[in-house]
Protein backbone atom coordinates (compact mmCIF):
# COMPACT_ATOMS: atom_id res chain seq x y z
CA UNK A 1 0.00 0.00 0.00
CA UNK A 2 0.95 3.74 -1.21
CA UNK A 3 -1.90 5.90 -0.16
CA UNK A 4 -3.85 6.75 2.99
CA UNK A 5 -6.70 8.43 1.89
CA UNK A 6 -8.63 10.73 4.12
CA UNK A 7 -11.66 10.78 4.87
CA UNK A 8 -13.25 13.39 2.68
CA UNK A 9 -11.52 11.91 -0.51
CA UNK A 10 -13.73 9.13 0.34
CA UNK A 11 -16.47 11.40 0.44
CA UNK A 12 -15.51 12.97 -3.02
CA UNK A 13 -15.00 9.16 -4.21
CA UNK A 14 -19.37 8.44 -2.81
CA UNK A 15 -20.45 11.57 -4.36
CA UNK A 16 -18.22 11.32 -7.82
CA UNK A 17 -17.23 14.17 -7.64
CA UNK A 18 -13.41 16.21 -8.54
CA UNK A 19 -12.32 13.43 -10.63
CA UNK A 20 -11.69 11.11 -7.38
CA UNK A 21 -13.58 7.95 -8.69
CA UNK A 22 -10.67 8.23 -12.03
CA UNK A 23 -7.55 8.85 -9.54
CA UNK A 24 -8.38 5.76 -7.34
CA UNK A 25 -8.56 3.86 -10.60
CA UNK A 26 -5.59 5.03 -12.05
CA UNK A 27 -3.12 4.49 -8.85
CA UNK A 28 -5.05 0.81 -8.29
CA UNK A 29 -7.43 0.46 -5.55
CA UNK A 30 -4.84 -2.07 -4.32
CA UNK A 31 -2.36 0.78 -3.19
CA UNK A 32 -4.96 2.37 -1.13
CA UNK A 33 -6.32 1.74 2.53
CA UNK A 34 -8.30 3.93 5.02
CA UNK A 35 -7.79 4.45 8.51
CA UNK A 36 -10.35 2.74 11.01
CA UNK A 37 -10.94 6.36 12.00
CA UNK A 38 -12.01 7.36 8.51
CA UNK A 39 -14.48 4.35 8.49
CA UNK A 40 -16.01 5.40 11.79
CA UNK A 41 -16.71 8.90 10.06
CA UNK A 42 -18.05 7.09 6.84
CA UNK A 43 -20.34 4.59 9.25
CA UNK A 44 -21.40 7.88 10.63
CA UNK A 45 -22.36 9.85 7.55
CA UNK A 46 -24.22 6.52 6.24
CA UNK A 47 -25.59 6.28 9.96
CA UNK A 48 -26.93 9.75 9.14
CA UNK A 49 -28.19 9.69 5.32
CA UNK A 50 -31.53 9.96 4.36
CA UNK A 51 -30.86 6.10 3.46
CA UNK A 52 -28.59 4.60 6.10
CA UNK A 53 -29.19 0.38 4.55
CA UNK A 54 -28.32 1.77 0.87
CA UNK A 55 -25.39 4.15 2.44
CA UNK A 56 -24.12 1.44 4.70
CA UNK A 57 -24.34 -0.93 1.85
CA UNK A 58 -22.24 1.04 -0.64
CA UNK A 59 -19.82 1.56 2.54
CA UNK A 60 -19.24 -2.32 2.26
CA UNK A 61 -18.53 -2.51 -1.19
CA UNK A 62 -16.32 0.00 -1.43
CA UNK A 63 -14.30 -1.45 2.16
CA UNK A 64 -14.33 -4.59 0.09
CA UNK A 65 -11.73 -3.41 -2.51
CA UNK A 66 -10.25 -0.40 0.25
CA UNK A 67 -8.05 -2.22 3.28
CA UNK A 68 -8.41 -0.91 6.27
CA UNK A 69 -5.91 -0.26 8.99
CA UNK A 70 -5.57 -0.13 12.62
CA UNK A 71 -5.23 2.92 14.45
CA UNK A 72 -3.76 0.91 17.59
CA UNK A 73 0.07 0.73 16.21
CA UNK A 74 -0.21 4.50 15.34
CA UNK A 75 -0.99 5.68 18.75
CA UNK A 76 2.80 6.10 19.92
CA UNK A 77 3.30 8.43 16.62
CA UNK A 78 0.17 9.95 17.59
CA UNK A 79 1.17 11.19 20.85
CA UNK A 80 4.12 12.50 19.57
CA UNK A 81 2.87 14.56 16.71
CA UNK A 82 0.43 16.15 18.91
CA UNK A 83 3.14 17.01 21.88
CA UNK A 84 5.44 18.17 18.97
CA UNK A 85 2.44 20.53 17.69
CA UNK A 86 1.62 21.39 20.88
CA UNK A 87 5.02 22.49 21.57
CA UNK A 88 5.35 24.27 18.88
CA UNK A 89 2.39 26.18 18.89
CA UNK A 90 0.47 24.88 15.85
CA UNK A 91 -1.99 22.05 17.79
CA UNK A 92 -4.18 20.24 15.80
CA UNK A 93 -7.39 20.41 18.09
CA UNK A 94 -8.79 17.65 15.68
CA UNK A 95 -8.10 14.09 17.38
CA UNK A 96 -9.25 12.37 14.50
CA UNK A 97 -7.27 14.02 11.77
CA UNK A 98 -4.30 13.70 14.20
CA UNK A 99 -4.75 9.95 14.14
CA UNK A 100 -5.06 9.98 10.56
CA UNK A 101 -2.24 11.99 10.10
CA UNK A 102 -0.29 9.80 12.69
CA UNK A 103 -1.51 6.63 10.74
CA UNK A 104 -0.52 7.75 7.96
CA UNK A 105 3.62 8.61 9.24
CA UNK A 106 3.60 5.87 11.12
CA UNK A 107 3.08 3.46 8.56
CA UNK A 108 4.53 5.34 5.48
CA UNK A 109 1.90 5.98 3.61
CA UNK A 110 1.36 8.55 1.66
CA UNK A 111 -1.98 10.76 3.21
CA UNK A 112 -4.60 11.78 0.16
CA UNK A 113 -6.47 14.74 1.23
CA UNK A 114 -7.93 17.95 0.14
CA UNK A 115 -7.40 19.37 3.73
CA UNK A 116 -3.92 20.18 3.21
CA UNK A 117 -4.11 23.32 5.72
CA UNK A 118 -4.92 20.26 8.41
CA UNK A 119 -1.39 18.62 7.83
CA UNK A 120 0.19 21.14 7.14
CA UNK A 121 2.02 20.89 10.29
CA UNK A 122 2.82 17.51 10.69
CA UNK A 123 6.08 16.47 10.61
CA UNK A 124 7.15 13.84 7.90
CA UNK A 125 4.21 13.42 6.42
CA UNK A 126 3.47 12.99 2.80
CA UNK A 127 0.56 14.31 1.50
CA UNK A 128 -1.29 14.34 -1.89
CA UNK A 129 -4.12 16.28 -3.41
CA UNK A 130 -5.90 14.29 -6.21
CA UNK A 131 -8.74 16.90 -6.35
CA UNK A 132 -9.26 18.62 -9.31
CA UNK A 133 -11.77 21.47 -9.33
Amino acid sequence: MQYLLDTNICVFFFRDKFNIPDALRAKGPENCCVSEITVAELRYGAENSANPQKHHQLLDIFLQRIATIPITDSIRAYAKEKVRLKKAGTPVHDEFDLLIGASAIHNRLTLVTDNLKDFKHFSGINVENWTKR
